[in-house]
């Protein structure tokens, strides 16, 4: 269970990526508490989801790249219970907070199992694991880390100020997805996954995420406004200004030679720029929106 090969599966670097969605649900916590914002980020990003990504490499058997392994290495029976290890210990973690958060960890947990599971394998129907990867690791992710983070139970996913943003998260995951298959074209066709970037192809695949990007710009832009927070609109442009740039450059290369440029290092390096910009953003966010750094003055 602890052969280093199992510790890779887990992937643990890779919930940096995942972070903007925490990073935003923090800027609209009211009566932040340190002691249970280390408890939520810590069950979430070092115990939950490496156990989603050991748990689905065990079920899916890369033989190629995958996203955080460039040359994953086999699977084994032991990276099985080090996810359920790992899952044991979110939700321990989840118990520090309350019954409500734990049992929102355990249902994200069972969906993300239900998403590589041979049984389920959400992940070969390609628009319904398209909707569904985007919603729970969007908008669910936004409420449950604001239920854990506010002490709320399940009624926090019917709350406006929490629906709105959270699926601002979503919809901007919802563009995203499809480019971390892009690479991954081959493997999925022979394990008989249909996943959405197979179905559109490479090319299809880049347009797909465009027109999900302008909406989500679109629809940020209008949420920000709405607020009367024009400086968070400037800055979020600014922000995916690199993200865009990137993206348009990686587009330009796969249009020259798609079976060259539509690669591994190119999707991580995308995850790379888009994780670190909306990071920075999200806690410039943060800060300006709770006005947390005025208590220091």
């Amino acid at each position: 269970m602890f052969k280093h090969s199992n510790w890779l599966h887990l992937r643990i670097p890779f919930s940096f990526f995942l972070m903007p969605v925490f990073l935003f649900a923090l800027a609209f916590t009211p009566n932040l508490d340190l002691g249970r914002l280390l408890i939520v980020f810590v069950s979430l990003h070092l115990f939950l989801y490496p156990s989603s990504n050991g748990y689905n490499s065990y079920f899916d058997k890369d033989e190629e790249s995958i996203g955080g392994l460039k040359n994953p290495p086999k699977v084994s029976l032991g990276l099985y219970y080090l996810s359920h290890v790992f899952l044991l210990i979110a939700l321990l973690l989840g118990l520090l907070i309350s019954w409500a958060f734990a049992s929102m960890l355990l249902v994200y947990s069972l969906v993300s199992m239900a998403y590589s599971h041979p049984s389920i394998r959400i992940k070969k129907y390609p628009y319904a694991s398209w909707i569904i990867a985007g919603l729970f690791q969007g908008y669910f992710t936004f409420a449950m880390a604001y239920a854990g983070l506010s002490d709320f139970g399940w009624e926090v996913f019917f709350m406006p100020h929490v629906l709105i943003p959270g699926m601002l998260t979503s919809i901007m995951l919802w563009g995203s997805y499809p480019l971390t298959q892009v690479y991954q074209h081959r493997e999925d066709s022979r394990r008989g996954d249909h996943t959405l970037s197979l179905k559109l192809g490479i090319n299809g695949t880049f347009l797909f995420s465009s027109i999900w990007f302008l909406i989500a710009g679109i629809a940020f832009a209008w949420f920000f406004l709405n607020r009367n927070q024009e400086w968070a609109l400037w800055a979020f442009l600014a922000a995916m200004a690199p993200v865009m740039l990137y993206f348009n450059v990686w587009f330009w290369f796969v249009r020259k030679d798609p079976i060259k440029h539509a690669s591994y290092s190119w999707a991580m390096w995308m995850n790379r720029v888009s994780a670190l910009a909306l990071n920075l953003f999200f806690i410039y966010y943060f800060l300006e929106n709770t006005q947390v750094l005025q208590v220091f003055d």
